[in-house]
Formats: C-alpha cells, sequence, structure tokens
C-alpha cells in the first residue's frame, strides 16, 4: 500500500510541475506575441496584466496539486519535519491565493447582469 501511496504522490507531483511548465511556456508565447505588438507602437498595458493573473492560475493550481502529494507524503511517511513543511507550504499558498484573486477582482471587468 506505501508502494501504491508513493508512486501517487510521485506522479500528482509530477502533474503539478507539468503545470507549472504549461503556464510558463503558454505565458512566454503570448508574452511574445505581446512585446511585438508593442514594438508595432500598441498599448498592450492591460493584456500584460491578463497575463500576469493567467500565469498566476497556473501557478495556483499547480501549487494544488504540489500540496495534494505532500499531504500524500506526509501521510505515509509522517514526520515532524514533513508536516511543518507542508503546514509552511500551505500558509504561503493560502497568502498566495488571496493576494492574487482580490487583484484578480480589482483588474476584472464588473459581470454584467439580466435584468
Amino acid at each position: 500500500m506505501i508502494e501504491i501511496l508513493d508512486t501517487l504522490k510521485e506522479l500528482i507531483g509530477l502533474i503539478g510541475v507539468g503545470i507549472i511548465v504549461w503556464g510558463v511556456v503558454l505565458t512566454l508565447v503570448r508574452l511574445v506575441h505581446l512585446e511585438f505588438r508593442r514594438l508595432k507602437h500598441k498599448v498592450i498595458y492591460h493584456q500584460r496584466e491578463a497575463l500576469r493573473h493567467s500565469f498566476g492560475s497556473y501557478l495556483l493550481l499547480a501549487l494544488e496539486f504540489i500540496i495534494a502529494a505532500d499531504i500524500i507524503a506526509s501521510i505515509t511517511h509522517p514526520t515532524l519535519q514533513e508536516v511543518a513543511f507542508l503546514g509552511g507550504i500551505v500558509v504561503i499558498r493560502t497568502v498566495i491565493s488571496y493576494f492574487l484573486e482580490k487583484e484578480i477582482a480589482l483588474y476584472s471587468p464588473p459581470e454584467k447582469t439580466q435584468d
């Protein structure tokens, strides 16, 4: 059973890393495209902010997977160091998530309601 959970932990951790890599690749491609538009004297401020928020959401999603892998690791090998490390990651992720969501809400256009 421990071997299965260790394999699952590794797989989930790799998925988290894959999400980060995918987010970096997409963000770089979009950033290069935006910078070419900027060179043509176009204003790209809002698009760059949206890109930054999109990249942040990839990082947050990846952190969720990495935290899940760490939870499995702390279940299979419960040491004080593992639990402390997991607690630190959860606190950091919570702070990042809070401020990113607050910033996204600040820059997002208000939703249209139907009467």
